[in-house]
């Protein structure tokens, strides 16, 4: 898919390993990272597994995805698999977990290189989740859209 490991990102303590003593942690940090450790490795099943049903991606107006999308299915086809085909080394690095209750804000980088432009990408972003149950519920990307696109556009 083209996705890479996240970078320099720490593991949120405790986080949950399935192990045949343990079973993975629903806490809200763990299961978004989990999430982040799902598409670096490019693992759209495992990615999909940590989201609701009904899940609620929205990708920020001005991204190239911008948009709400929903379903498990629904966000890999229509965001995964389409930075995967149009993005080199697309990686989503967790630098900093916030947490209050169901809500888990990361602080986090983007880097890539453009496939068509061969410009690279590298730009702070700002992620929002919503845990419940053990699932990523919604999802709210903010980021510098100028910078996308300035990678995308060929000079």
């Amino acid at each position: 898919m083209g996705l890479t490991e996240a970078g320099s990102a720490r593991q949120p303590s405790g986080a949950g390993v399935a192990t045949a003593d343990r079973q993975e942690s629903g806490a809200p940090a763990e299961v978004v990272r989990r999430q982040y450790l799902a598409s670096a490795a490019g693992n759209l099943a495992a990615l999909r597994a940590t989201l609701a049903p009904d899940v609620e991606w929205t990708e920020m107006a001005g991204f190239p995805l911008a948009g709400t999308y929903r379903t498990p299915a629904g966000v890999t086809t229509n965001v995964m698999e389409v930075l995967g085909r149009d993005w080199d080394d697309w990686t989503a690095h967790d630098d900093r977990y916030v947490v209050d209750g169901e809500d888990v804000v990361v602080l986090a980088r983007y880097t890539a290189r453009h496939r068509t432009t061969g410009k690279a990408l590298a730009v702070r972003v700002a992620h929002h989740f919503v845990v419940r149950g053990g699932l990523i519920v919604r999802f709210e990307q903010f980021v510098d859209t100028a910078l996308v696109r300035v990678a995308m556009t060929a000079d």
